[in-house]
């Protein structure tokens, strides 16, 4: 499975250039549509000169935001379009393992929170 940045059709120009790079997804496709998605990416990690490690180039083009939305395919498979250079910044080092670590710890509370709330329902 190939996790892509995504960016819906309407978020485009004519030249396929991406007008608002803060409204960009990470997705999974499958047999042409979106197969699941995430929330909007973080500029902080991905528009920013100074962490390229995961910054955003190119997006698979969607009709929409949606599970099971069409995916743009040409001749030679995916439509992209591309992220314009300005819209790049600087934001500053990005510590990506402290993120990862409390991303773990947010999922985790909300699990916790979940089994809270069904044992209160099922007492």
């Amino acid at each position: 499975m190939l996790i892509r940045h995504c960016v819906e059709e309407s978020n485009i120009d004519e030249n396929f250039v991406i007008i608002d790079p803060t409204k960009v997804r990470h997705v999974t496709i499958s047999a042409g549509r979106v197969e699941s998605m995430s929330g909007l990416i973080d500029p902080a990690s991905h528009l920013n000169l100074d962490y390229p490690a995961h910054g955003v180039t190119t997006c698979v083009i969607a009709e929409r935001f949606e599970i099971n939305a069409k995916v743009k395919l040409g001749g030679n498979g995916l439509v992209f379009a591309r992220l314009n250079r300005s819209s790049l910044g600087h934001y500053g080092k990005v510590d990506y393992t402290q993120r990862l670590f409390d991303m773990i710890e947010a999922v985790r509370k909300t699990h916790e929170s979940r089994s809270v709330n069904e044992r209160k329902r099922v007492s």
